[in-house]
């Protein structure tokens, strides 16, 4: 008899323990939870210092409040490359970025007051936390896709005009 429960019981962890082990596993998939997209906020127009023509008009978001030049272009899956992200200091001092849960490569721009572009950080590399500074005082820091600096041959000494929309 008792041989007999201790065969019972043992059978009875057997099946516990194979249904539970077969039990299907949920799998999670990460996703984002907010999307941020693109909200125009003016036009920007970059040109050219030796000959005040313009190389490239942009489509721009500012970042002007604490917040969004904390954030910036944080979590955002895309930019277009006639769109930039335009972060507008109360002063100019020397500036650092970094890439900190940015997705996409970057080419930052450094500007002064006079919005003349002082420096650059070319190809800045998604979620790299290394800091990129400039090389002189910077009032205007633009962003756009990594890349596009070279592709429209900018220099130091090009000078940006920019539009907010009201």
């Amino acid at each position: 008899m008792r041989r007999r429960n201790l065969i019972y019981c043992s059978v009875l962890v057997c099946i516990l323990i194979i249904s539970f082990s077969c039990k299907e596993e949920k799998t999670t998939k990460t996703e984002d939870k907010v999307v941020l997209n693109f909200k125009k906020e003016g036009s920007l127009d970059i040109i050219k210092a030796d000959s005040d023509s313009i190389i490239k008009t942009l489509d721009i978001e500012i970042a002007d409040t604490d917040y969004e030049t904390q954030t910036g272009l944080m979590y955002r899956n895309q930019l277009g490359n006639n769109q930039g992200m335009l972060f507008v200091f109360p002063n100019e001092i020397m500036r650092s970025f970094y890439m900190k849960n940015t997705k996409i490569p970057l080419d930052i721009i450094y500007i002064d007051e006079d919005k003349t572009i002082v420096s650059f950080q070319k190809n800045a590399k998604p979620f790299d936390e290394t800091s990129l500074p400039s090389n002189a005082p910077a009032k205007y820091v633009l962003e756009v896709n990594a890349g596009l600096s070279d592709q429209w041959q900018l220099e130091v000494g090009d000078s940006i005009e920019f539009d907010v929309i009201e």
